[in-house]
């Protein structure tokens, strides 16, 4: 599995089974042997073998720990490998807690859908109507909800806080608002292309779902998601950190793999981080646990009803290319229709995705220190190859 960009790959457990070589010097792992722990279950299609080799070098180069649960009608697979922290050295943490990036997207579109099942929320409304006070007379067309969950409402990226890795890590500690990356997007005008006629992956417009589900609410975004989405699931372990910058509660550490003039390759400790400008796009932490929990729970309609659940498989028609639905993403491999997302922040990458009748899937944390590049992560690609054999 490739993976992801800032603006592509946002999802899935199955984009890309061929996995290129990341061009990143190796650094000295630690001198502790930390091997990889699984349990078996009987026979039922998965390759035990091919998973444990996966993450059998983990900690190296590319990676410092990977939990992995890959699940199939008849049975499934957990596996750990890596260390906690590299001063240490201790094994890594089985029911650690980490970042999972834009995997927040898919709880914000079920709490969306949820409000919609409730009639709280038209999705062929226009957000405009929603949040008048926002947008500007300049965005004449109408964006609906459903342009937002799918990612054809056009609007702009909204800033950020740098443009690369040391200008991000210097302002870590900074707080930027969903409301001032609101106001950033619709300060620099109308839409890239007219609502509805492409699909271009973001943030932003779940950023935009995030101010109207407190709108509509009169309550935070977190506490609507949780109220809606992680009690129904039980992910007793998953929270929204807003402005706090530590991960709660037991975690691997991440680090981001940098090179230095000399042209060696440092790994700088990212675990530390404010994220609370990616909020409902992108800043949940969670556990693999409560994400197999989401997968499961969402896919046998135990959060969202039908028929708002059918938003969640169904890509826009009309829209060349479009792969991407409510919070997720659709893939083909080998016959077999996929949905899933992915998520990464500095230090963290992570993905859930399966089959819709759950005859497999696959849930994975991997601690990658290139988490951002667009350059394939051979952990995350050799976990994802072995998995959907």
């Amino acid at each position: 599995m490739r993976a992801r960009t800032h603006s592509v790959l946002a999802a899935s457990v199955v984009l890309a089974l061929s996995v290129g070589p990341l061009t990143a010097p190796a650094f000295a792992a630690p001198s502790a042997s930390v091997a990889a722990h699984a349990t078996d279950r009987p026979t039922d299609g998965l390759d035990r073998k091919a998973l444990r080799a996966a993450i059998d070098g983990v900690p190296n180069q590319h990676a410092t720990a990977a939990l992995v649960r890959v699940g199939s009608t008849d049975g499934g697979w957990r596996g750990k490998a890596g260390v906690r922290d590299l001063a240490s050295g201790r094994p890594a943490h089985p029911h650690a807690r980490f970042r999972a990036g834009s995997v927040t997207k898919v709880v914000t579109a079920a709490t969306v859908l949820r409000l919609a099942a409730e009639d709280r929320i038209d999705l062929d409304a226009p957000v405009q109507g929603y949040l008048p006070d926002l947008f500007t007379p300049d965005f004449e067309e109408p964006i609906s909800v459903r342009q937002l969950l799918n990612h054809t409402s056009g609007i702009k990226a909204g800033d950020g806080l740098g443009k690369d890795f040391p200008e991000l890590y210097a302002h870590r500690f900074d707080t930027l608002t969903p409301q001032q990356v609101a106001a950033s997007a619709i300060a620099k005008g109308p839409e890239e292309f007219a609502p509805g006629t492409q699909q271009r992956y973001g943030n932003i417009s779940y950023t935009f779902l995030g101010l109207l589900i407190e709108k509509v609410t009169g309550r935070s975004y977190a506490a609507e998601a949780t109220r809606l989405v992680l009690r129904p699931a039980g992910m007793r372990h998953t929270y929204f950190p807003g402005t706090d910058p530590r991960i709660r509660g037991p975690h691997n550490r991440g680090y981001q793999a940098v090179e230095q003039p000399d042209g060696t390759v440092k790994l700088v400790d990212v675990t530390e981080w404010n994220h609370a400008d990616r909020w409902a796009a992108g800043d949940m932490i969670s556990t693999v646990a409560d994400l197999e929990r989401l997968l499961t729970e969402l896919f046998e309609g135990r959060i969202v009803p039908q028929p708002e659940l059918e938003e969640m498989f169904t890509t826009p028609a009309g829209v060349p290319g479009a792969t991407r639905s409510a919070g997720l993403e659709r893939q083909e491999v080998g016959g077999e229709v996929f949905w899933g997302k992915s998520g990464s922040r500095y230090g963290y990458s992570a993905v859930i995705g399966g089959t819709r009748d759950l005859s497999r899937i696959l849930v994975y944390s991997v601690n990658a220190t290139d988490a951002k590049s667009a350059e394939a992560n051979p952990v995350v690609g050799a976990i994802t190859a072995a998995a959907l054999k």
